[in-house]
């Protein structure tokens, strides 16, 4: 039997992709689960949106599975692919499925320009005030300190401090 989903072990045939986002195809734990599976294997998902987010995807994997002769359980329900009926209710699952990832992608990009507009979403700050970045220059073109030193006194990895500077 082989596993997609988030487990915490890649062992005995469970495989797993962590960071992996959007509409994203190669997947290597995706890869590494569809390449083991074989005739009368089972590949479990926990849920349809973890296998794939879009209906176009989600029906070439399950065409893959098919021809392999892998059945499909998303969420503790097996899904034979090659029924006429299951068929329908699998495409019917994936096209919620895609729907519900680009509803949550228009509601993120809505929320991010609102907060735009509203003078919320600034960006990351600058860790030191203008000032400090004033006097580290100050400090670093007197040549009185060394980089680790005034890494020390700003509070600065050394690629932030040259950044900075």
């Amino acid at each position: 039997m082989c596993t997609v989903g988030e487990l915490p072990t890649a062992d005995d045939g469970i495989y797993t992709d962590k960071g992996y986002t959007g509409r994203n195809r190669q997947r290597p734990g995706l890869r590494e689960a569809l390449a083991a599976s074989r005739e009368g294997d089972t590949l479990v998902v926990t849920k349809l949106d973890r296998l794939g987010r879009s209906a176009v995807d989600l029906r070439n994997i399950a065409d893959e599975l098919e021809a392999k002769g892998t059945r499909l359980s998303i969420g503790g329900s097996v899904h034979d692919l090659t029924d006429p009926t299951r068929k329908l209710f699998f495409g019917t699952l994936a096209l919620m499925a895609e729907f519900e990832s680009d509803l949550i992608r228009a509601r993120t990009r809505e929320g991010m320009a609102e907060a735009k507009k509203a003078g919320r979403l600034k960006g990351k700050q600058p860790k030191l005030s203008a000032l400090q970045r004033k006097r580290l220059l100050a400090d670093y073109e007197s040549g009185e300190y060394s980089a680790a030193q005034l890494c020390e006194i700003s509070g600065l990895s050394r690629s932030a401090m040259y950044a900075t500077l």
